[in-house]
């Protein structure tokens, strides 16, 4: 699963204040049971199930039931890339936990190629990442889709003691440039990008495909490092 982090990051307003206190701070007694960003339950089959969702077999229909019916659909990519179908929300509240979120379909290529050529609207967004609004023919076959993966990006600003105090130590973390820094759960399915500029990024893929996820995440690093050719 691959999200334009630059664009969404810029898009973000900043909502420090209480917010940050109650995710920092809470009585253990108001806890939810589930439905939290750092709840993640890992299934023998090899998927995750996170926000009351379970990754790779939880529908964008699904995710509709559970958020609500604000979703908007579109397919999203970057130039010279067949993007991906997502369902996106400007604002959810995860437990107590308010951020926005993007649901990924798991759609194959071809259905994903239709549905931009159908698409009544399509716009720039920042840089060049291109917005392609689903044709309404479409938006029956989003829904039915499994979810390939989930991105949440919390309102409040995250530092690391609070990022290990609910996630736990990482297994691994890649840095890939001055100010990002990928803290990796390949157990849980999570990569959380902590963002010492702008605000962090939770990415949940299933425990199964995360290594999908992180060979991009190797290979920019290895190439940002000095003397790569």
């Amino acid at each position: 699963m691959k999200i334009a982090l630059a664009i969404i990051v810029a898009a973000l307003a900043i909502l420090l204040g209480p917010v940050v206190w109650q995710f920092a701070h809470y009585q253990p007694q108001d806890v939810p049971t589930s439905g939290l960003p750092w709840q993640i339950e890992t299934l023998p089959g090899g998927e995750a199930q996170v926000f009351g969702l379970t990754l790779g077999k939880s529908t964008l229909a699904d995710a509709r039931a559970r958020f609500g019916p604000e979703m908007q659909l579109a397919v999203i990519a970057e130039p010279d890339e067949r993007g991906n179908v997502e369902g996106y929300y400007e604002g959810v509240t995860a437990g107590f936990v308010a951020g926005k979120l993007i649901v990924t379909a798991d759609l194959p290529p071809e259905a994903i190629d239709g549905m931009r050529e159908r698409a009544p609207k399509t716009q720039y967004m920042q840089s060049t990442t291109r917005r392609a609004t689903l044709a309404p023919a479409d938006e029956a076959a989003a829904l039915a889709a499994p979810i390939r993966g989930l991105a949440f990006i919390p309102s409040a600003q995250l530092d690391e003691a609070v990022i290990l105090e609910r996630f736990g130590q990482p297994a691994e973390r890649i840095r890939v440039n001055d100010h990002q820094e990928h803290l990796l759960y390949p157990a849980k399915g999570l990569d959380l990008v902590f963002d010492s500029k702008g605000r962090e990024l939770l990415q949940y893929v299933a425990p199964a495909r995360f290594d999908a996820l992180r060979a991009p995440l190797q290979a920019q690093a290895a190439a940002s490092k000095p003397g790569t050719p």
